[in-house]
């Protein structure tokens, strides 16, 4: 949890015990990398894109149709591609009110709790959301704009996401599960 600004990146959670767990980790935390990367890119490019649309509107009389479809696709892809990324260095807001008061036992039964209750809200919003990139695909769904462009884009982007979300809750469960040592970082976590 931060409290301020920090000048330094963190370093990210202690890999797991388990072999299995920890390659999967290794895995996913490589491809939660690329997709930070990509997603930065992207936010510049929504950036440049809605600086485009300013400036030839109001200065070259020459409005643009594209645009705001273009920045709220990227901007869906920079949101969801980024949540396991952010999952993985527990960097979602968490509200700590109950725990100091808990016994460490509880607490730890709280976190585990918690963590098994948002693995399967992700898993339920992954699997409604892979729905919703099937019926846009096979009925050929787009946005109402001129523009028009295909509604399976973000969808596509949602569902990725939130899978890749889902996946990584679920590893550091079981990373959590599997941990012979009970004061690893991956354990000491926000809910």
């Amino acid at each position: 949890m931060s409290h301020g600004v920090e000048l330094e990146p963190g370093r990210g959670p202690a890999p797991p015990d388990n072999a299995i767990v920890a390659a999967a980790t290794a895995l996913l935390d490589r491809l939660n990398r690329a997709l930070l990367l990509l997603s930065m890119i992207a936010l510049v490019l929504t950036a440049i894109v809605l600086t485009y649309s300013v400036v030839s509107r109001y200065f070259f009389h020459a409005p643009t149709d594209w645009q705001d479809e273009a920045s709220v696709f990227m901007l869906v892809g920079v949101t969801f591609f980024c949540t396991a990324f952010v999952q993985s260095h527990r960097g979602h807001i968490g509200i700590e009110a109950v725990a100091p008061l808990l016994p460490r036992g509880v607490n730890a039964a709280r976190l585990l709790f918690v963590d098994l209750m948002s693995a399967a809200f992700c898993a339920f919003f992954s699997w409604k959301s892979w729905t919703l990139f099937h019926e846009a695909w096979v009925d050929g769904q787009t946005t109402s704009s001129t523009f028009a462009p295909p509604l399976w884009i973000p969808y596509s982007m949602m569902a990725a996401g939130m899978t890749l979300l889902t996946l990584q809750i679920v590893l550091q469960t079981l990373a959590h599960m599997t941990n012979k040592s009970p004061n690893k970082p991956t354990t000491e976590r926000a809910a």
